[in-house]
């Protein structure tokens, strides 16, 4: 880890004070252009722009640019002052005292206050509230947190308290060394009780919402597009630069790159498999940097998934049989990481475990997974093996699955049926386990390892594969208070490779075109979490 940023409060017990960052930061002598409207593509439509709702990538990123939390992240995923300058921890490292900035301002002009946080906060672990993100307030360690989910305690008992406009303070139930990190995150953005309460669930539609960010959202057309546009009551609108923000939902990549060299986008993703042409034919304007987030293949390991996926055997057969060289360097393309376990070495801190079946040539594990599958008695001479593939509409996603299952089918003689479904749905069944086998994908919350490993411990509201492994669940208790976490990590993963509930497939780098006029896109920030305040467009 990096002391500074994640433990040094804790281990000195004193003010953490972070230096003023602000927007946009413009070099002297810069000309910019004269329109600052910056237009991206995002494959679907959002699942909510409700912060204790969302739950996607996308609709986290307009958050960031809709609301503010306590803490934002700079361009290098530290963090620097959102409405919180600074805190405090007391000696035990339990209790946390933000004092908040008294310039900071809701849209309609209200002051945002302790009190907005303390609001959101309870709302988040509420269960009629229904957020798919209340576990991530449980992992926070907010004494109480477990207690209000599980239904056993009302949110009003949550640790959590406004002592005046300007102070916050929160209790954990024991130390987390990365607290401070995981309040950067949309699930602990506040939230306007007055609006919520006067337009009910319609309270996120463009004339309703009341937000504190650095834009307010102008026009939500669904499938199609949703316009922000500076706001003139954020505390730092002087130096924001970009002037409004357009997102154009665009299911087809290749759609999406015509109109991106149409000029009609200035950020779109690249197809998967041409990164290398398209970086010898727009240089300046193709990216392939790390991504701190995985994609797997997650089974459904709950009474009403297949019979099949219950031994462990034909889920390793199944891991063993995907050959990662092929998906990341034939199909992707893009500087993907095969990954045969599940934390990406980007992350802070972490150090990659041995993984036995990571050292192997591709023909061994092949001819293990052959083995395996026999074994099981399915397969090539046994009872067939057949089940179906869930994933979310994407050409690339499309790719992959088409690729595994050829792959699947030749050496294992496995049949397998792709499904694919719009964002939503597929979000719903694979939450409801209204599937056999499904993709996952997670892009982590903060820079510890514990965001991503934390989905598989058995109370994991994200852990979609429904696994249960009492080992797993100490290793990840105790690593919350762990001073040398490398090797409760390492067993941990060490425990998935024998068990393995998903298949990790690769992680990610971030493969985009950006238009070389377009700004201050983070791209040393691994987690690629990004604010439109922090752009600027120059004159060509």
């Amino acid at each position: 880890m990096k002391t500074t940023r994640l433990t040094l409060a804790a281990l000195i017990g004193s003010t953490m004070l972070t230096t003023a960052v602000f927007a946009a930061d413009v070099p002297e002598g810069t000309t910019l252009a004269d329109d600052q409207t910056y237009t991206y593509r995002v494959l679907d439509e959002y699942d909510s722009l409700d912060p204790q709702l969302l739950e996607g990538v996308d609709s986290s990123t307009v958050a960031r640019d809709l609301f503010e939390g306590l803490y934002n992240l700079d361009a290098k995923g530290d963090i620097v002052p959102g409405v919180a300058l600074s805190h405090e921890v007391s000696d035990d490292n339990l209790t946390y005292t933000f004092t908040l900035r008294d310039d900071a301002k809701w849209s309609d002009g209200k002051p945002v206050t302790a009190g907005d946080f303390v609001y959101a906060w309870k709302r988040a672990v509420a269960p009629e509230t229904a957020s798919p993100y209340a576990w991530y307030m449980e992992l926070m360690s907010i004494d109480g947190a477990a207690d209000i989910i599980a239904g056993e305690a009302d949110p009003d008992t949550l640790a959590v308290k406004a002592l005046d406009d300007t102070t916050l303070e929160v209790t954990l139930s024991k130390p987390l060394p990365y607290f401070a990190d995981m309040v950067a995150h949309t699930t602990v953005f506040p939230a306007p009780k007055w609006a919520i309460e006067e337009h009910g669930q319609d309270w996120t539609r463009p004339g309703n919402m009341v937000s504190n960010g650095a834009y307010v959202l102008t026009e939500h057309v669904q499938k199609e597009r949703l316009v922000r546009e500076r706001s003139d009551t954020y505390w730092d609108n002087d130096n924001t630069v970009i002037e409004k923000v357009v997102a154009l939902v665009i299911g087809d990549e290749n759609q999406a790159l015509t109109r991106y060299k149409a000029g009609e986008l200035d950020k779109t993703d690249i197809p998967a498999g041409q990164y290398p042409n398209l970086k010898e034919e727009l240089p300046d304007e193709a990216y392939a940097v790390p991504r701190l987030c995985n994609y797997y293949f997650s089974f459904n390991l709950s009474d009403q998934g297949p019979e099949a996926f219950k031994d462990e055997r034909v889920r390793k057969a199944l891991a063993l049989a995907i050959d990662r060289d092929v998906i990341v360097d034939a199909v992707l393309k893009g500087g993907q990481f095969p990954a045969y376990n599940f934390t990406p070495a980007a992350t802070n801190g972490f150090e990659m475990p041995d993984i036995d079946y990571a050292d192997m040539t591709q023909a061994e594990r092949d001819q293990m997974a052959m083995d395996l599958m026999n074994e099981a008695g399915y397969g090539k001479g046994g009872e067939p093996l057949e089940f179906s593939y869930l994933y979310n509409t994407s050409e690339s996603h499309k790719q992959i699955a088409i690729v595994a299952t050829q792959m699947w089918k030749q050496k294992l003689g496995a049949q397998v049926t792709l499904d694919n479904q719009e964002w939503k749905v597929f979000l719903e069944n694979r939450g409801n386990q209204n599937y056999d086998m499904a993709r996952g994908a997670w892009c982590g919350d903060y820079n510890e390892a514990s965001t991503f490993l934390d989905l598989l411990a058995s109370s994991s509201g994200y852990n979609d594969a429904k696994y249960s492994n009492d080992r797993v669940d100490e290793l990840l208790t105790e690593a919350k208070s762990s001073h040398d976490t490398t090797p409760l990590y390492t067993e941990i993963e060490q425990i998935l490779a024998e068990d393995m509930p998903v298949i990790p497939v690769y992680h990610y780098s971030v493969n985009m075109l950006l238009k070389d006029d377009l700004k201050g896109w983070p791209m040393e920030n691994v987690m690629q979490k990004m604010y439109s305040k922090d752009f600027y467009k120059v004159a060509e």
